[in-house]
Parts: structure tokens; C-alpha cells; sequence
């Protein structure tokens, strides 16, 4: 924690656990070997390696814990191996240099704010596994173009994609229920967007500051807070 000299590390294979803040604040890490023994990395082990361009997990990996990475702003690409299931809160926000990332179906749980002002990242795929899009999970991640969201989602939280100004087009799946507040707050390329009759429930200023989407078709039963869409929007009931 806080060795702000130390460029490299290769840990034996006797670890199986990175515990919480173990290199957090070691701004000179540009590499580190994670030996296959490893299954767990703890809340903020990597938080504030400015250096850490890229780093590979071990298949043995099932879990990455609170802000492991965040602020580790040279982070270009992290591969996920098949075994993580669980992706923790704010793992890799601030990572403004992370351009892209795969998902792999193994994980059922992203985390709140999990890439949450990855400035960089232009797409994402979630997989199938996943049931909910967490609050802030990918809130002001302003060059995210595109996403696609798997029928299994049900949930997509409160700022989810708040500020996510070059989404032009989202896919909402059959499976969705409900929109939190603030989902897509402040999407100004957002154009266009299909809501399913599944959806029950739009939250408060969901669509707010949407300025490129003129128009929208609610579902007949839908819930929708007054506040949901701005005046420009033009909402009609199917």
C-alpha cells in the first residue's frame, strides 16, 4: 500500500488471495504477474495504480472485489477469465483509458458504479447471465456508443447510464420491468429507443436532458413519473 517506487511484481505461486489495498496507491506498477493459484482479489488491491496499463487474471479468479481498480488510469484492455462471477462496486471506475472490455457469461452480478466513468469505453456486451444493470453501473461513460442488453435483464437502476452522451440507440429486451431514476439522464445523442410492454415502471427524470429524443411510445399499462421525459419529447401511449 502506497509504494510509489515499486514498478513490477511477481507474486508465487502460494497466494491464493490479494487482500484488500495490498498495492493501493503503488502509482509506479506498470506489470504484475497474478499466479493461477489466485481466486479472490480484494477491494481496492489495485486502487490508484496510475501506471498498471494491463493486467491478465489467472482462470482461477472468481471474484473481484470493491473498486479493485479503480482509478487505474492507464488501464488500456483487461481480459476476464470464464471463472470471475461477480464484477464488485466501482471495480474499474475512472478508468479513462479502458477502451473495451468482454464480459464473460460466467458473471451474474455487476456491481453499482462498475465502470462507472470509463470515459474511453465505446461498446460493452452483457451477457446472458446477468439479471440486473446496477445504479451507476456505467454512468458517464461518455464515448459509449453502443451496448446490447440480454434478454435475462429484468432491472436496469437508477443513473445506470446517466450522462452517456454518444449513446444514440438502445435496445430495451422484452425481459425489462423497470427503469430507474435518472437511467438515461443527460443521453443527448439518444434518438430513438423501443420500450417492451414488459416495462411497469419508468422512474423520476429517467429520460431527462434525452435532447435528441423527439418522440417515444409508452406501453399502455406503464407507470411513469411526470418528470420521466423532458418537454421536447413528445410521449404518446400504444
Amino acid at each position: 500500500h502506497g509504494c510509489t517506487s515499486l514498478a513490477s511484481i511477481t507474486l508465487p505461486e502460494s497466494v491464493t488471495q490479494i487482500d484488500a489495498h495490498a498495492f493501493h496507491g503503488c502509482t509506479s506498477l506498470a506489470s504484475i504477474t497474478l499466479p493461477e493459484s489466485v481466486t479472490q482479489i480484494g477491494d481496492q488491491s489495485f486502487h490508484g495504480c496510475t501506471s498498471l496499463a494491463s493486467i491478465t487474471l489467472p482462470a482461477s479468479v472468481t471474484q473481484i472485489g470493491d473498486q479493485t481498480f479503480r482509478d487505474c488510469t492507464s488501464l488500456a484492455s483487461i481480459t476476464l477469465p470464464a471463472s470471475v462471477t461477480q464484477i464488485g462496486d466501482q471495480a474499474f471506475r475512472d478508468c479513462a483509458s479502458l477502451a473495451s472490455i468482454t464480459i464473460p457469461a460466467s458473471v451474474t452480478q455487476i456491481g453499482g458504479g462498475a465502470f462507472s466513468f470509463c470515459t474511453s469505453l465505446a461498446s460493452i456486451t452483457i451477457p446472458e447471465s446477468v439479471t440486473q444493470i446496477a445504479e451507476w453501473a456505467f454512468s458517464g461513460c461518455t464515448s459509449l456508443a453502443s451496448i446490447t442488453l440480454p434478454e435475462s435483464v429484468t432491472q436496469i437502476g437508477g443513473y445506470a447510464f446517466n450522462g452517456c452522451k454518444s449513446l444514440a440507440s438502445i435496445t430495451i429486451p422484452k425481459s425489462v420491468t423497470q427503469i430507474g431514476a435518472w437511467a438515461f439522464e443527460g443521453c443527448a445523442s439518444l434518438a430513438s429507443i423501443t420500450l417492451p410492454a414488459s416495462v411497469t415502471q419508468i422512474g423520476r427524470e429517467a429520460f431527462d436532458g434525452c435532447t435528441s429524443l423527439l418522440s417515444i411510445t409508452i406501453p399502455s399499462a406503464t407507470v411513469v413519473d411526470p418528470s420521466a421525459f423532458s418537454e421536447h419529447t413528445h410521449v404518446t401511449r400504444a
